[in-house]
């Protein structure tokens, strides 16, 4: 496994000039229309998840594998063995080697620089998170978030708690929050839930990937700046907004709703949200691992 060092900026994405990976890389999948190929790959960051990355590696790689993609889970110091079982299961790994704990930003930005060497400024990198379930079949999936980032410059989804264990609080909650959402795309305000974005490399590359220094907010803040670079007619992707792929719905571990509370998390959302907006700083100095 590869050891990477925590940076205190967002790492560099490699020039799309460099070589190719070697041959023993996936080729490129095609597009969501079926026209020439569109590079990608797939970063799953994680942090204690032995649980669980058993789960979402074993649905992404066929996938990843069908459609040629990198799949890169991008591990943030975990002791529990999470990096091993990744890499037995057969995705890469790159582990963070440094003495300081991990932001969950500076995790998916060494994600990020792994996964797009080789990738063409107009390469989609897509990120999940490791406690997630894709809707199957995953592949089409893909090639639809795929499609759309490459056209507009970033993509995401809505994120639902499987209907048939969600609270009745769980479904409006968050069914409301998918709504709100997919109307902050639109007004070009960007939102996108961390549990699933898909960002052209040359749009990631131009906003700095994520904020190192954010806890939590991360997300929001990413796809806050694209909408922003949108509105001043700067993103490389054009003026189209953010696409929120209403169709599909990834669904989400409901854990930390269930130990700390629906309505404390939402609070916890609230307040990053403002101060990420107003202070330009996150409200949480650490996004406790609720495992």
């Amino acid at each position: 496994m590869e050891k990477l060092a925590t940076r205190p900026a967002a790492p560099a994405i490699p020039d799309a000039a460099r070589p190719q990976p070697p041959s023993s890389h996936p080729q490129p999948a095609l597009s969501a229309s079926g026209g020439p190929p569109l590079p990608a790959a797939v970063v799953v960051p994680a942090y204690q998840e032995r649980k669980r990355i058993a789960a979402v590696v074993g649905q992404l790689l066929p996938a990843c594998r069908a459609l040629g993609l990198r799949l890169v889970v991008s591990d943030g110091g975990s002791t529990d063995g999470t990096a091993a079982l990744a890499e037995a299961l057969g995705a890469e790994v790159v582990v963070h080697a440094g003495p300081e704990r991990q932001t969950i930003s500076e995790g998916r930005n060494a994600g990020a620089a792994e996964a797009a060497k080789g990738l063409p400024p107009h390469g989609v990198l897509l990120f999940f998170n490791a406690d997630v379930v894709l809707p199957e079949p995953v592949a089409p999936f893909l090639r639809a978030l795929i499609g759309a980032a490459g056209r507009d410059g970033a993509a995401t989804c809505r994120v639902v708690v499987d209907p048939a264990v969600a609270t009745l609080g769980e479904k409006v909650v968050l069914g409301g929050c998918n709504v709100v959402f997919a109307g902050m795309n639109l007004a070009y305000l960007g939102m996108g839930r961390g549990e699933c974005h898909a960002v052209r490399r040359d749009v990631f590359e131009q906003m700095g990937g994520y904020n190192p220094e954010y806890a939590a907010g991360e997300d929001f803040d990413l796809f806050a700046r694209i909408a922003q670079s949108k509105r001043a007619g700067t993103c490389p992707a054009g003026r189209r907004p953010i696409r929120f792929l209403w169709r599909y719905a990834l669904e989400e571990d409901p854990r930390r709703y269930r130990q700390r509370g629906l309505a404390l998390t939402m609070l916890d959302w609230f307040r990053n949200t403002c101060s990420i907006t107003v202070l330009k700083r996150s409200y949480s100095t650490d996004w406790e691992a609720v495992r």
